[in-house]
């Protein structure tokens, strides 16, 4: 508060403290204010081999795009001053949208720019303020889709809409000049299948954990007494690490190979796909099983006891009473899996399983940044539509066995 003289005797001034209505956006924004005043846009390198120099925003994408990506900050600054609103929170989403959009434009743009009438060899790779920058305009935008309480529809919508437009970036030759999309085109045939081999191992190690995990919950759930002992095996192979478990696993199953030969015409062998999918097999057993166990014995015991009131047997009764209302447990011991097998079966590469860990690692022999992320970002990627479809079908679920 301050005193000031008037015509009429002194006034008293007071100051109105700003108000800051969504403090999870601000601090978004300035982590990325901070990001790009420190560290570079893009990177430009001699070659594949060699760390690029760092390049700013202003320097690397021109005035122009740096206005946009500005004018689109601090539109989404002067929103954490204003009162929420339904609208407030739809119009947050669509600026960050526009946001992440521009990010990669520019970044592609830049590309183009820097590699004109330079050496073939020269590579422009994505620098710490695009990604501080892409991961806060997501943030910005997911956070705004929360505090709208968005159905599934908008959230497919959303995702949808992102995905459309990096891909129209990609089609029209935006990102071209990006090293991560050279190295893309190099191995475009090896990149696809192993992609399929990385879907299949994870679809068949999670297929296989489920016929052996739910029936081994439901026999902990109907006999109380195999818990201890089920979940005390299942949590010491849960504390392996992962690398040592595919490296343990090598041993016996060339064992088996050498003493039946014929296991070889099948796939089997101490390296490869045999091994990749024991292990993550093991891995998923105690989130499938313990999923199940929590779904069961948490149904309504007064539904039971409607069914059994109806004359139901005891396997009408688990199919059709407990199994749907332990469905949406289930679902999400599922998603958990799934999560996890995806990112398991990146390491499984060391054993020969193949998959997009290939390229991890042999970018990491290589010293190739882009090499690695062309493994990791799509395994990033199959993680998250994972995740969302699969939780996406969750809550559907509870919805609809919602009383």
């Amino acid at each position: 508060m301050t005193v000031q003289s008037g015509p009429t005797g002194p006034r008293t001034a007071v100051l109105v403290p700003i108000c800051i209505h969504n403090q999870v956006l601000l601090v978004l924004v300035i982590v990325a204010v901070i990001s790009v005043a420190l560290s570079g846009f893009v990177g430009a390198a001699p070659n594949r081999l060699v760390s690029g120099g760092p390049i700013p925003i202003w320097a690397a994408t021109g005035a122009l795009t740096t206005a946009g990506i500005t004018v689109l900050g601090v539109a989404l600054s002067a929103t954490c001053l204003i009162p929420p609103s339904r609208l407030l929170h739809c119009a947050v989403a669509w600026v960050a949208a526009a946001l992440l959009l521009l990010v990669l434009a520019a970044a592609g743009h830049a590309a183009s720019l820097l590699v004109q009438g330079a050496k073939p060899s020269v590579r422009i790779s994505l620098g710490p303020a695009f990604w501080v920058l892409a991961a806060c305009a997501a943030l910005a935008m997911g956070d705004a889709l929360q505090r709208l309480e968005a159905g599934v529809t908008a959230q497919l919508v959303a995702v949808t809409g992102i995905a459309l437009g990096a891909a129209s970036l990609g089609a029209h030759g935006t990102l071209d000049a990006l090293s991560l999309a050279q190295e893309f085109e190099m191995r475009r045939q090896v990149f696809a299948d192993a992609v399929i081999r990385h879907i299949t191992l994870v679809g068949v190690s999670v297929a296989v954990a489920t016929m052996i995990g739910f029936p081994l919950g439901v026999a902990a759930v109907k006999r109380p007494s195999l818990q201890d002992p089920v979940f005390g095996v299942l949590n010491i192979l849960q504390t392996i690490p992962s690398i040592a478990l595919f490296g343990f696993l090598i041993v016996p199953l060339s064992a088996l190979l050498a003493a039946v030969p014929r296991l070889g015409e099948y796939g089997v062998g101490g390296i490869g796909v045999t091994p990749a999918i024991i292990a993550l097999v093991l891995y998923a057993l105690l989130p499938v099983v313990r999923n199940t166990v929590v779904g069961l014995t948490g149904v309504d015991y007064a539904a039971v006891e409607a069914g059994r009131g109806m004359g139901m047997t005891p396997g009408q009764i688990f199919r059709g009473i407990e199994l749907p209302l332990a469905l949406p447990v289930l679902l999400a011991g599922l998603r958990i899996v799934t999560v996890q097998a995806i990112g398991l079966a990146v390491v499984a590469a060391l054993i020969g399983a193949g998959g997009l860990g290939t390229f991890v690692f042999e970018g990491l022999g290589q010293y190739a940044v882009d090499l690695v992320l062309l493994g990791a970002l799509p395994a990033i990627f199959l993680a998250l539509a994972a995740d969302f479809i699969l939780q996406t079908l969750t809550a559907l679920l509870r919805r609809h066995f919602a009383p």
